[in-house]
C-alpha cells in the first residue's frame, strides 16, 4: 500500500512539474495572456495532465494485478508440498491484510490531506498571523503535500483494495491444489 501511494504521489508531482513548465512557456511566448488580450492554450494543459496521469499510473496499476497472482502461484508451486493445501488461506490472508492496511492508509491520507487543507484555510481566516505570516507559509507547504494525499493517493488506495480482492477471487482457481 505504501509503495502504491508513493507512486501515485510521485505521479502527481511529475505531472505538476510538466504543467508548470507549459504554463511558463505559454506566458513567455504570448505576453497577451497576462494582459488579458489572448487566451491560454487550455487544451495543451489538459493534454499534459491526461498523458501524465496515464503514463505515470501504469506501474501502480499493475501492482494489484501482479502481486496477488505471483503471491498465490509462488505459494502454490514453490513452497514445500505440506504447505500447498494452505494456499487458499494464504491468499485469503492477503486479501484481509491488504484490505485492513488499505483502509487505514486511505483514511490517513484522506483525513491528513484534508486537515492540512483546512489548516491553511484556518490561518488564512486571520488566525496565527493570517496571510503572509510564517504560519501561513508553513500551512501552504503542508497543503502542497496534503492535496495529493487527499485528491490522489487516498482515493486510489480505495480502488486498489477493491481490485486486490477482485483479482484474488477471480484467480482463486489457480491456487486450489488438485
Amino acid at each position: 500500500m505504501f509503495f502504491f501511494a508513493s507512486l501515485a504521489i510521485r505521479a502527481v508531482g511529475t505531472a505538476a512539474g510538466e504543467m508548470i513548465e507549459e504554463v511558463r512557456r505559454q506566458f513567455r511566448e504570448d505576453p497577451g495572456i497576462m494582459e488579458g488580450t489572448s487566451d491560454p492554450d487550455y487544451a495543451q494543459c489538459v493534454d499534459i495532465a491526461t498523458r501524465g496521469a496515464l503514463r505515470a499510473m501504469v506501474a501502480p496499476a499493475l501492482l494489484p494485478i501482479v502481486v496477488p497472482v505471483a503471491f498465490g502461484l509462488i505459494y502454490r508451486f514453490v513452497l514445500p508440498a505440506e504447505l500447498v493445501h494452505h494456499t487458499p488461506e494464504a491468499v485469503g490472508g492477503l486479501i484481509m491484510v491488504g484490505t485492513i492496511v488499505g483502509i487505514l492508509m486511505a483514511n490517513f491520507l484522506n483525513n491528513g490531506g484534508g486537515a492540512w487543507d483546512n489548516a491553511k484555510k484556518f490561518i488564512e481566516s486571520g488566525r496565527h498571523g493570517g496571510k503572509n505570516s510564517p504560519a501561513h507559509a508553513a500551512a501552504v507547504v503542508g497543503d502542497t503535500v496534503g492535496d495529493p494525499f487527499k485528491d490522489t493517493a487516498g482515493p486510489s488506495i480505495h480502488v486498489l483494495v477493491k481490485l486486490l480482492a477482485t483479482i484474488c477471487l477471480v484467480t482463486a482457481v489457480l491456487y486450489v491444489p488438485i
